[in-house]
């Protein structure tokens, strides 16, 4: 199916890079999209893979900006499909890289899933990439999986906020300053795929205190604004 997909790369914030994978209404009702973020530096670190099918197209987009094999770093919220499906992929294709995850999902699926050993990351812990520094931000079922995390570029602002604000659509316009609350709340309303539990509220909330200035969102557009006062607004809805 992928060589009818349309595929993107584009710049959101200095050095970082979004691929965004479109797909259209025939394959997903409403069309929707994947998207994977770059990091160019000297240590080169990628958030998320894409599913496994999306490794060619994916791949093709950051040879645009890097090659591929000079990855260091392959780093994904929580183990599902669209988040590291193509692990195996990008650590044959980039000999010296390693996955990036949280401990728990270090723990309990990834030293499993790849052979390559993976850097399991403490909550707060940072990775420098050069001129950017990543921060780990261990966020447990927000919105779902017990190994979920997101990481905070302490460089750009940029918080790799993974499936919060996830957005319908083809995704087609990079980076918007556009309300993500009312499109992303819509679509949890028809399918809720948040784990809400007691700590929901303080994790958003540890998030709001970074005051991220981009959001990279895996679905759907980036944005770019007061990221304090949008992950607070998100935290609003949830209660509803």
């Amino acid at each position: 199916m992928t060589p009818n997909l349309k595929s993107t790369i584009d710049e959101i914030a200095p050095g970082t890079w979004r691929i965004s994978v479109a797909m259209p209404p025939e394959f997903i009702p409403g069309g929707f999209s994947f998207n994977q973020y770059l990091i160019v530096d000297e240590r080169p670190l990628l958030f998320h893979t894409g599913p496994k099918k999306l490794f060619g197209l994916v791949s093709a987009q950051i040879g645009k900006v890097m090659p591929v094999s000079d990855l260091r770093y392959v780093a994904f919220s929580h183990v599902e499909a669209d988040e590291c499906g193509a692990l195996p992929d990008f650590l044959a294709a980039a000999p010296l890289a390693r996955p990036v995850c949280s401990e728990v999902a270090a723990m309990v699926s990834v030293r499993d899933l790849v052979d390559v050993e993976p850097i399991g990351m403490a909550d707060g812990q940072v990775l420098d990439l050069g001129r950017h520094r990543v921060q780990w931000q261990y966020t447990p079922h927000l919105p779902h999986g017990w190994d979920a995390g997101y990481l905070f570029d302490q460089t750009t602002k940029t918080l790799f906020n993974g499936d919060l604000f996830t957005q319908p659509g083809t995704g087609d316009r990079p980076l918007v300053s556009d309300d993500l609350v009312g499109p992303s709340d819509a679509f949890r309303r028809q399918m809720d795929y948040f784990a809400l539990g007691p700590d929901t509220q303080a994790m958003i909330e540890k998030l709001a205190s970074l005051r991220p200035e981009t959001l990279a969102c895996m679905h759907g557009s980036a944005w770019t604004g007061d990221g304090a006062a949008m992950l607070r607004r998100l935290g609003k809805s949830l209660l509803h």
